[in-house]
């Protein structure tokens, strides 16, 4: 449920990582921008104003959920999801980045079992 489709990719925000590594959202993202390096566009992007107000009508519908997203969230592919958790370097970074891999990796099988589905040309 915290995996969206942002720019025609799956991904995280960092909100919903940070919860998950135990972390403020605000020192993730700090060790992120420390380690920028390791982020190219297809590991990591900001949200622009536009995606931000699309994502907050689609998702963010509660006044408690908006109270979090007052900036433009970095959104995380899932090799930026792997190299978070690489930075963050805790055991619990790195339990939990293997279970955001599973998750990946299950999404990516069914959406491959049901190809014929999602691609079949429109009459």
């Amino acid at each position: 449920s915290s995996i969206y489709t942002v720019r025609d990719q799956k991904v995280m925000i960092d909100r919903d990582l940070a919860e998950l590594y135990g972390v403020e959202t605000k020192r993730l993202k700090e060790a992120v921008r420390r380690n920028i390096s390791r982020f190219p566009p297809d590991f990591m992007f900001e949200m622009n104003v536009k995606e931000l107000e699309n994502w907050r009508t689609q998702f963010a519908s509660s006044k408690e959920d908006r109270l979090g997203l007052r900036y433009a969230p970095f959104c995380f592919s899932e090799q930026g999801v792997t190299m978070v958790s690489c930075i963050l370097n805790s055991e619990r970074a790195i339990a939990v980045n293997i279970q955001v891999i599973r998750v990946f990796g299950k999404m990516r099988g069914v959406l491959l079992m049901n190809k014929d589905i999602f691609l079949k040309p429109e009459p």
